[in-house]
């Protein structure tokens, strides 16, 4: 439905994941956020987050299914490469916050 190419900021990147800041892991992940491009698509479709997130495999690159993304692409469960929305209300949060 919608795909862009953009350059996280640390402000962007800590605001999308100000979920986190608290963990110990907040700044690394606004590091490894802001540290290239990043494409951020919406998808739509039946079942389109599940199978997404069947597509993207398990946050743990080590635990995820062969073939997915994670698993392929993936270096550490720390920048695990691909994020995707857990369900309908994220994906609303998460949408509106990169194409308003």
């Amino acid at each position: 439905v919608a795909s862009k190419m953009i350059h996280l900021d640390q402000e962007m990147a800590g605001g999308f994941y100000a979920v986190h800041k608290d963990r110990p892991f907040f700044n690394d992940l606004v590091d490894y956020m802001t540290s290239g491009p990043v494409m951020v698509q919406v998808l739509e479709g039946d079942n389109a987050i599940s199978l997404n997130r069947e597509l993207m495999g398990a946050t743990n690159p080590d635990d995820a299914d062969e073939g997915t993304i994670r698993k392929d692409f993936a270096t550490s469960i720390e920048q695990n490469i691909v994020h995707g929305s857990d369900g309908p209300d994220t994906a609303r949060e998460e949408i509106n916050f990169f194409f308003g």
